[in-house]
């Protein structure tokens, strides 16, 4: 009898820990409660919340799970970029080559008088082809990668457009510090002759001696070179101001920062690009003897009087020289 009930027991003493085991855990089981967190995923996605998870490293920021934000940047730089820049460029293009079969190159009137004054020093004019040779290899590059998978890649295949991304991409980077001190002398050489005033309203209503064959009196820079002059200095500020942002990131700005920034860069540098297209054409086949102002940096004085007469007079006057009327050609004798 005694073996029986200490046998009961020790029975006992097993079958009770189990009992309340069993009675700690759940009895039902949830089919929902899985889903619970993905429901809560799901919502923050429609309302267009960013999804932040949890890490354990200083980098917070790269917690973020989902950033909807970046849905709206990719099609930017997909679909939107790719159109503004096609109708920006191609669009130049064309509008420059329909208006130099309807003009032509716009000719010294009372052609060459055989005389010249200095327009622009050896210093200017260093920094003027500094400035646009590092713009010309930053346009390349940049446009590169924008198009160069549509356009260049098909074209010269894979090995030769890696290499030639991976070069552009050192020399966008590193051409950008001269790119930008350019930008700033030109800045502060040029500052107070671009100042707009009346005349370049006049000018403006004139034509500028583009349109038409009046020559409309002005400065040392004109309307139109004013204009180019803002547009290097605004339009090349701001490329360099967010194109630095974008070399050294997340210094100051998070995600969201970083894509205004490219934004920004991107469509500022195409519209750049389009209106230094327009500055090459006048100053190479649109105007003649535009190309030696910044080529030997001295012009012919008809060509001066045509085009920049009141900077002409102040010229002439400082040099000790007198005005005279425009000289005509001698006519070339029949052969």
């Amino acid at each position: 009898m005694n073996t029986f009930f200490r046998t009961l027991a020790l029975c006992a003493a097993l079958i009770v820990p189990a009992v309340t085991a069993n009675a700690q855990q759940p009895t039902t089981v949830n089919p929902q409660a899985s889903s619970v967190q993905e429901r809560q995923l799901l919502d923050a996605l429609k309302g267009g919340e960013t999804v932040q998870g949890r890490v354990s490293i200083p980098d917070r920021k790269s917690g973020t799970l989902i950033q909807p934000e970046g849905r709206d940047w990719r099609k930017f730089h997909e679909v939107t970029l790719k159109w503004l820049g096609m109708i920006s460029v191609l669009g130049m293009l064309a509008l420059l080559i329909v208006f130099y079969l309807m003009r032509g190159m716009v000719k010294i009137e009372h052609g060459r008088s055989g005389r010249t004054v200095v327009r622009f020093n050896g210093f200017e004019r260093f920094v003027h082809w500094m400035t646009a040779s590092c713009f010309i290899v930053l346009a390349i590059s940049g446009l590169n990668i924008t198009f160069g998978k549509n356009l260049l890649l098909p074209i010269i295949g894979p090995e030769a457009f890696t290499g030639f991304s991976q070069w552009g991409k050192y020399a966008h980077n590193y051409l950008s510090f001269p790119f930008t001190i350019g930008v700033v002398l030109i800045c502060l050489m040029w500052l107070a002759g671009n100042i707009p005033n009346r005349r370049d309203a006049e000018w403006i209503r004139r034509g500028g001696g583009i349109v038409g064959n009046d020559h409309p009196p002005a400065e040392r820079f004109n309307a139109g070179q004013k204009l180019i002059y803002w547009i290097v200095v605004l339009g090349g500020g701001a490329v360099a101001v967010s194109g630095y942002i974008l070399m050294f990131p997340f210094y100051g700005t998070a995600v969201g920062g970083m894509q205004l920034a490219q934004m920004v860069h991107a469509i500022i540098a195409v519209l750049f690009v389009a209106a230094m297209l327009g500055h090459i054409y006048i100053g190479t086949i649109g105007m003649e003897g535009a190309f030696e102002a910044m080529g030997s940096g001295k012009v012919d004085v008809n060509w001066a009087r045509e085009h920049h007469s009141l900077w002409l007079q102040e010229e002439l006057a400082r040099e000790g020289r007198t005005e005279q009327p425009a000289i005509r050609p001698h006519a070339t004798p029949a052969e």
